[in-house]
């Protein structure tokens, strides 16, 4: 089995049946349990994708490997449309958090208004 370099931490991993598009294995380099399960879960929600697995290969190794069956669609692009979607989701996780921690300090700041109202 060889790889081909994608990018600097992206690999396609090669197999004898090279044709068959819908049906490929990535190797995500400095990656781990975080991106794979996350990745994986994204993924097996598009309604093309037949299978989507991921393993570490060793503890000692930092790197996943990622992969990919669907019922027709390049296993590219549906890598691709995992990644844009899980981007989206992490941007809309952060939004929220950020908006959150300003409500939460703007009211418990020390300039503040404090409670004044008498409960009993």
């Amino acid at each position: 089995m060889t790889s081909t370099p994608v990018t600097k931490n992206l690999e396609l991993s090669s197999t004898g049946s090279d044709e068959d598009e819908t049906c490929r294995t990535f190797i995500f380099r400095n990656e781990d349990h975080t991106l794979g399960n996350a990745l994986r879960y994204i993924i097996m929600r598009n309604p093309d994708v037949q299978f989507c697995g991921y393993s570490v290969p060793h503890p000692s190794e930092n790197k996943i490997n990622c992969r990919i069956q669907t019922f027709g669609v390049p296993a590219t692009e549906v890598l691709k449309k995992g990644l844009k979607d899980l981007n989206k989701v992490c941007s809309h996780v952060l939004q929220t958090f950020e908006s959150s921690m300003r409500d939460y300090r703007s009211r418990n700041s020390p300039g503040a208004a404090m409670d004044t109202t008498d409960q009993g």
